[in-house]
């Protein structure tokens, strides 16, 4: 096929993606992008860095993509009739060997004011300021509460995570409400730190493990509209020139922090990360306390950061947000004969590598990279590995550009905050891990344009920063008011 050929056709791919597919996982697939609740847009896994935690994994899962800051009066409750999960693969077989499945109620208590003489309920989610501490929920209208049940090796016995002073109601746990605004929630980052819960875990002998689950800012950088619109932009320029669309943004998070020796099995370190959403075939109704029922089926699913959004083919999008990763073989052809080089040879002076089938992407996407995250045995699947026994390095040494700027303990072994995967993901797949011969342009600095590093977050648990309020109108980008 002829260069106008290709770049027609190419194009026309573009132009029949949804127009609201955009970011790392955010809207990916045609179904998905019409239950932003259930939409799972990114996954990290990492060694954690905050001073003292040495020994201690990471895990962070967050959904429900483009939250604007006043998105009231509902704002963005997750799912009641869905299930939230955190995958753990310890032995390599790509199944899940211990699987943390978050489940939500909502509580709602109706409170009413008096107009006129009567009893009117209120309209929003609060008549009133909320206080500081994880319990104060006097003035809330609906509660989020959630359960963490976690299963091993597909086995569910009711072992659910409990607050570590093993109180009456010990496995059940407040979802701070969202940033409604400096009005209704003076100090929010004081308010969400109230519901960072110590906790033990089934399984885990081991203390210390935390629990996080609220609304954060998105931590996901990245020049978006430029990328979408034929890469309207120049990939060879700065890498801090342009805008991070998602700046204005919030998100959902799910955060666990947990001793690595309660992730990994026998004398392998490695473990692959995933997560998934269940969604619930018969909806539970009414306003209080309800809960998934019915059959469960599988809407979304992450692991690598970008792949069903640039790498999986438009057919099979919706069918790899369903599917396991010990069946991601259908998908291989994705991996091996990647589309993306070939549309940035046609758009720019740049020349895509000429070699498959591409094993060294086949290493980082589906293996594990030997000496680094390869498990001793492994399946090739879909997910993120991380060698929890990496050395971890301190936010202010950390180098955005992971593994392929010197940093071990960066993407793709594992995900940091602070990793720019869109840069690394760019150079990998136009052959950063290839010979010059092999790929004549894989030693340029190709980029989004769009800076991250791990200043731009905090360096303790959960790591991702306080959500953007809703009012004053506006907050700017980085949380502080106009």
């Amino acid at each position: 096929m002829n260069r106008l050929l290709l770049a027609t056709a190419i194009a026309s791919a573009l132009i029949a993606l949804p127009m609201n597919a955009t970011a790392s996982s955010h809207r990916e697939a045609p179904a998905i992008g019409g239950s932003p609740r259930l939409d799972n847009t990114d996954v990290y896994a990492f060694n954690s860095y905050e001073s003292g935690r040495t020994g201690f994994v990471t895990l962070i899962a967050n959904f429900n993509p483009f939250q604007d800051p006043g998105g009231g009066p509902n704002f963005y409750p997750l799912d009641t009739n869905a299930q939230y999960t955190i995958n753990i693969d310890n032995n390599g077989d790509a199944q899940p060997d211990i699987a943390f499945v978050f489940a939500f109620t909502n509580t709602y208590k109706d409170i009413s004011l008096p107009v006129g003489g009567e009893s009117v309920a209120i309209p929003i989610l609060n008549p009133a300021m909320i206080g500081p501490g994880a319990l104060d929920t006097t003035s809330l209208d609906r509660v989020e509460t959630y359960s963490v049940d976690v299963v091993r090796n597909g086995q569910r016995r009711g072992d659910n995570m409990r607050h570590s002073d093993n109180r009456a109601d010990s496995e059940v746990f407040i979802k701070p409400v969202d940033n409604i605004g400096n009005k209704s929630i003076p100090n929010y980052s004081a308010y969400a730190q109230q519901h960072i819960y110590s906790v033990n875990v089934p399984g885990c002998s081991n203390g210390g493990s935390r629990l996080f689950v609220g609304q954060r800012k998105e931590g996901f950088v990245v020049n978006v509209g430029e990328i979408f619109d034929l890469v309207n932009l120049n990939p060879l320029g700065a890498v801090d020139e342009e805008k991070n669309s998602l700046r204005g943004k919030n998100i959902t998070t799910l955060a666990l922090e947990l001793p690595a020796n309660c992730l990994t099995s026998g004398n392998d370190p490695v473990i692959g990360v995933w997560s998934t959403v269940g969604k619930s075939n018969v909806v539970s109704r009414g306003r209080g306390n309800e809960r998934v029922i019915g059959r469960i089926d599988q809407v979304s699913r992450l692991g690598m950061p970008l792949v069903n959004e640039v790498v999986i083919g438009n057919p099979d999008k919706d069918a790899f947000n369903a599917s396991s990763p010990a069946d991601d073989g259908q998908f291989l052809t994705y991996v091996t004969n990647p589309v993306l080089p070939e549309l940035l040879e046609v758009l720019f002076p740049v020349t895509a590598p000429d070699v498959f089938p591409r094993t060294d992407l086949v290493s980082v996407f589906l293996t594990g990279v030997d000496g680094l995250n390869k498990p001793i045995n492994g399946v090739p699947s879909e997910m993120l590995r991380l060698n929890t026994t990496t050395p971890t390095r301190a936010a202010a040494a950390q180098n955005p550009m992971g593994v392929i700027g010197g940093d071990t303990a960066g993407y793709p072994n594992g995900r940091r905050p602070g990793d720019d995967v869109v840069d690394i993901s760019l150079r990998v797949v136009m052959g950063v891990l290839l010979t010059p011969a092999q790929a004549p342009s894989g030693q340029l600095p190709f980029t989004d344009q769009a800076f991250v590093d791990a200043s731009m977050f905090d360096s303790t648990f959960p790591y991702l920063l306080t959500p953007i309020p809703g009012s004053p109108n506006e907050a700017t980008a980085d949380g502080s008011v106009e």
